[in-house]
């Protein structure tokens, strides 16, 4: 069969014909997974965008803390309880201290097993970490826990020096104050107290002899 007759033939076909439409069902779904492809790539393109604009905000927001400030706080607590320590290593427990005086240990993002499991990673069994060691454990947990190692660090210098918990707040309700009215009390907790409100001490509790006689030089043995 010659071209001219071939293209005669094609020209035939009906457009509605099982051939035209397969061929236009193959185009429809080329169309279709180039459409979704382009879709899924704008979303991952944006989802990274949305992680590196985070990320960066997170970094402007917590800058590195004083260095002469934050090896002060190490030096405190790699001492705190330990009178052989000379604050060049620290251990896990008063790592774990420290952790929990900042706020870093709050029970939910991080815990005391993760500081465990990151702690022996980088010690290798060794029961104590150097201040370059224990820098590389602050990444770890960082890393493992998707935090700002510089937010870490900073918490960890502003918590103050050990066994610091901040001031004790005084509760002030109607309960406290009926319990603490020395005026509403009876029988011998009422003799313990002045007519001010001040206790008496060891006068108010026992009975105190004065020594002395009812008649002129009467002494009591």
């Amino acid at each position: 069969m010659s071209e001219a007759e071939e293209t005669k033939v094609e020209e035939s076909q009906p457009e509605g014909s099982p051939e035209n439409g397969a061929v236009e069902e193959e185009s429809k779904e080329e169309k279709t997974e180039e459409k979704a492809d382009s879709e899924a790539n704008e979303k991952e393109e944006k989802v990274e965008a949305d992680e590196k604009t985070d990320g960066e905000k997170e970094a402007a927001k917590c800058p590195e803390p004083d260095k002469k400030l934050f090896k002060e706080q190490f030096i405190l607590f790699s001492k705190f309880g330990d009178k052989t320590s000379d604050g060049k290593c620290i251990k896990l427990s008063q790592s774990d201290k420290w952790f929990k005086q900042a706020k870093v240990i709050d029970g939910k993002k991080v815990s005391t097993t993760d500081t465990g499991i990151a702690f022996r990673k980088i010690s290798k069994n060794s029961p104590k970490l150097s201040f370059v060691e224990w820098n590389k454990y602050l990444d770890e947990i960082a890393n493992n826990k998707k935090m700002d190692v510089n937010k870490i660090k900073t918490d960890l210098v502003n918590c103050g020096k050990p066994g610091f918990s901040g001031a004790t707040s005084v509760v002030k309700s109607s309960a406290v104050d009926r319990l603490t009215d020395t005026s509403r009390y009876g029988g011998t907790h009422k003799q313990r107290f002045d007519s001010a409100g001040k206790g008496k001490g060891k006068a108010g509790r026992e009975e105190v002899s004065k020594k002395d006689g009812y008649v002129t030089g009467f002494k009591q043995a």
